[in-house]
């Protein structure tokens, strides 16, 4: 890695010298055989190259997963406790790096530093879960029904498996989908979004510095044209963890399906937050605000739908409004900011592209709804938090992820309306619904079709010890986190081992 020097960019701001990564194989950093260089700049101002890389061809790729499969056999048979301790190493090595880390975040990804810090507690809860799961990669016994029977279940690691993660949470995600693969004794190899291949390279610095033997962790950065097929499709591939976009998810799982594989593809949501009429609106208020602004909306679990009950709309929109109004947009370094840029202008274009979606479907705007390209945000993908309210279930904007600041809003009488309302959609990870009625809340979890619901909470968030998922669109596959993501990186294996050494007298079938 290139040591970063002080140098000048635009008008006279000083910036670091870029990061020159490589790609990780086989324990050896190594240049990318491709002649396509990955490029990673700072989304609050593009002047600041933060990290330049030689992409990934599928030759590397090819290599990546002949060391992967070579290194399989020592690591399967490492025990699981010894393991786990490489992992507790790589948490000790990262909380000593926190700050740095979020700083690096912050500047390759665009949430703001609190944010980012946060997302580094997040995937240390993780690694810290999951390096003791190293003590406790058990099976089951059972009692047979022959004499002298012995009936227990082994978990068994699958072999060489492929990782792909977004660049939204370019720690956490890696985190809770490499931690378990490797405790439970996996060759993982790992495929960043090309926008924050740092962040990337910094995790898997940690883990090489803990004592992974080589091949056992692999990076790779480059496109998904020159590398996302081999990772899915070569027979020594036994699984793949997808975190992405419907379009690519569905595709890993119709490879992985045709194969006989294993995948999990987590594919995004819609999430629907209800504020019922009895809410705590201060509470349910904090929720909203950290749920559709927080990581400037481009969370898979971010609150992107309101619903308001008719009787206190009005009253919480009032307050809504006066809070949207006080979030700062900017550099998320600068402490005083509460919300930082797109990722890029692909994204930033899709924003503004379903604002006027909106606009033309009759939606009423109500705050934001322009992108920020003057001064301070000239060299940024900047655009002002976006409420729209009147928004109908058959609308765009209604159904369709925008993963930024934009929210919609609809009003409802009844709790059928809002649970019709809720569910009419096809996402399904996540949802929360704000209410002191216990009635109705507990029919809101019963009825709420996703895969996590909130009560009395933000739609967003997580925790290492429980499963993380969703239904109908929002994914496919086995769940991920706690002993579910475990459980997907590993086979059972049931053992009858008879003691007697007589011949059975009877038959099971």
């Amino acid at each position: 890695m290139a040591t970063m020097t002080k140098t000048k960019a635009g008008a006279g701001k000083a910036q670091a010298a870029p990061i020159v990564l490589k790609q990780f194989i086989g324990g050896k950093w190594v240049d990318g055989s491709t002649t396509k260089e990955i490029v990673s700049v700072n989304p609050a101002d593009t002047r600041d190259v933060v990290a330049t890389c030689r992409g990934a061809s599928r030759e590397d790729a090819l290599k990546a997963i002949d060391a992967a499969a070579k290194a399989f056999a020592g690591w399967r048979d490492t025990p699981p406790p010894k393991r786990g301790r490489i992992l507790a190493k790589a948490l000790e090595i990262a909380r000593s790096r926190k700050e740095e880390l979020g700083r690096l975040m912050t500047r390759e990804e665009g949430k703001i530093l609190s944010e980012a810090l946060g997302e580094m507690e997040k995937g240390m809860n993780l690694i810290e879960w999951f390096s003791g799961e190293g003590m406790r990669l058990m099976g089951n016994t059972a009692p047979s029904e022959l004499p002298g029977n012995l009936l227990y279940t082994l978990r068994r690691p699958l072999g060489v498996v492929s990782v792909i993660t977004p660049w939204n949470f370019p720690w956490a995600i890696p985190c809770w989908k490499i931690a378990p693969a490797l405790v439970s004794g996996n060759c993982v190899i790992f495929k960043p979004a090309s926008l924050v291949p740092a962040m990337a390279a910094e995790l898997v610095k940690i883990f090489e510095e803990a004592g992974l033997p080589p091949g056992v962790l692999t990076l790779l950065i480059g496109s998904g044209s020159q590398i996302g097929d081999v990772l899915v499709e070569d027979p020594r591939i036994k699984a793949v963890s997808f975190t992405g976009s419907n379009s690519v998810g569905v595709g890993v799982h119709t490879i992985a399906g045709r194969r006989g594989i294993k995948a999990t593809c987590e594919m995004g949501g819609k999430n629907p937050c209800v504020v019922w009429e009895d809410a705590d609106l201060d509470l349910a208020l904090a929720g909203v605000m950290m749920g559709a602004f927080g990581s400037t909306g481009q969370r898979c679990t971010a609150t992107s739908r309101l619903l308001l009950h008719e009787s206190i709309a009005d009253k919480f929109m009032e307050k809504l409004l006066a809070e949207v109004r006080k979030i700062k947009v900017g550099d998320g370094l600068d402490a005083t900011v509460g919300m930082g840029p797109a990722v890029d202008e692909e994204q930033l274009k899709t924003d503004l592209d379903y604002i006027e979606i909106a606009k033309k479907e009759g939606a009423r705007l109500v705050i934001g709804g322009k992108r920020l390209d003057q001064g301070a945000f000239a060299h940024g993908f900047f655009v002002e938090p976006t409420i729209f309210d009147e928004v109908g279930p058959k609308m765009r904007l209604w159904q369709e992820e925008v993963f930024g600041p934009v929210l919609a809003i609809a009003r409802f009488k009844t709790l059928d309306e809002a649970l019709a309302l809720a569910n009419d959609c096809p996402f399904g990870l996540t949802s929360a619904v704000y209410a002191r009625d216990i009635a109705v809340a507990m029919r809101f979890v019963d009825e709420m079709d996703a895969g996590m619901v909130h009560v009395n909470s933000p739609t967003i968030g997580g925790e290492a010890a429980v499963p993380f998922g969703g239904v109908k669109g929002s994914g496919v596959g086995e769940r991920e986190m706690a002993k579910d993501g475990l459980h997907f990186f590993t086979e059972q294996k049931t053992v009858f081992l008879d003691y007697t050494g007589a011949p059975r007298k009877s038959k099971i079938y």
